[in-house]
């Protein structure tokens, strides 16, 4: 009995001794996520104030208004435009993530299968574009897309057109601004997964007579899976909430849920709404990172049951 106690006491040690050592996480957590957090969805069931803010009064207007707007009689109408916005953000994020995908993809095949001497270059190279800051590197595809910019004076001098075209402010260039972002994002996740890859895999295919389109479906692509999840996962999410690019890209008419939400706390000054149009977007990443957390859980019980 007295052995018996004496393990009990030695493992609440054990427990308050790994209680005490997470516990700077746990505040920092606490601080910085759940606390800020809170304050939006308190916010965001508040009353707006005019001149900015919020007044100390229980409302739900806000998420009313994510799909009503209230009539002179005070009554609720049906209103799309939020939701026009919402899909059309959605269906930007979906383009370029396929985009992306699409061009790194090779390009995490291609170094993968460089000499091991030469991977450490090339990797860095693809992460030069991160030294300088977003907002500049924005600003460096204004100039190279308006009407007087690189390209149109180019194809003017060249006479392959007679007046500038129209790149500027619309979305293709917001979709551009976005793939040139996010696609080391996808070529680094895929070229991790395909790093690992045991090259005697391709050699063994080679030897069956397996052409390269089919080397790819059957060993490249399940290797790569993993990292193309995982690089779309991180080019999608934040791709919702992008503003960057469609508010300097897209000149602030193709609007997007980050432009939105931030032109409801500056311009609008509407804290309320715009914080439960960020609630409802994050709720919407979570629900994405939830479904990839799910479907990877159960791949990995497939497999130990394999």
């Amino acid at each position: 009995m007295h052995a018996s106690s004496i393990s009990q006491q030695q493992e609440r040690r054990k427990a308050l001794r790994s209680l005490l050592g997470v516990s700077p996480a746990l505040i920092a957590i606490g601080l910085f996520l759940i606390v800020p957090i809170l304050i939006v969805i308190a916010y965001s069931l508040m009353e707006a104030n005019p001149y900015g803010g919020v007044n100390r009064v229980f409302s739900s207007d806000a998420y009313s208004s994510l799909l009503f707007e209230r009539q002179l009689d005070d009554s609720l109408a049906f209103a799309d435009s939020y939701l026009l916005i919402a899909l059309r953000s959605i269906g930007i994020a979906g383009l370029t993530t396929l985009i992306t995908l699409l061009i790194g993809f090779p390009v995490a095949v291609w170094l993968a299968m460089q000499p091991v001497q030469r991977r450490g270059l090339l990797i860095f190279l693809i992460t030069v574009p991160f030294w300088a800051n977003l907002l500049i590197r924005t600003y460096a595809w204004i100039l190279l897309l308006r009407n007087t910019g690189v390209i149109n004076n180019s194809l003017m001098d060249l006479g392959l057109i007679h007046e500038p075209l129209q790149l500027l402010y619309t979305d293709g260039a917001v979709l551009l601004g976005l793939v040139y972002t996010y696609a080391p994002f996808v070529v680094l996740p895929i070229y991790a997964t395909l790093e690992k890859m045991d090259i005697r895999l391709l050699e063994a295919a080679q030897d069956l007579y397996a052409g390269r389109l089919r080397t790819l479906h059957k060993v490249v692509l399940p290797i790569a899976r993993p990292g193309i999840l995982a690089g779309a996962i991180l080019t999608f999410v934040p791709c919702l909430g992008a503003m960057i690019a469609p508010e300097l890209l897209g000149g602030g008419t193709r609007m997007m849920l980050g432009n939105l939400i931030f032109r409801q706390f500056s311009d609008a000054r509407n804290w309320p709404f715009g914080a439960a149009l960020a609630l409802v977007l994050m709720a919407a990443v979570m629900l994405v990172l939830t479904l990839y957390a799910l479907r990877t859980q159960r791949q990995r019980a497939q497999q130990e049951r394999a």
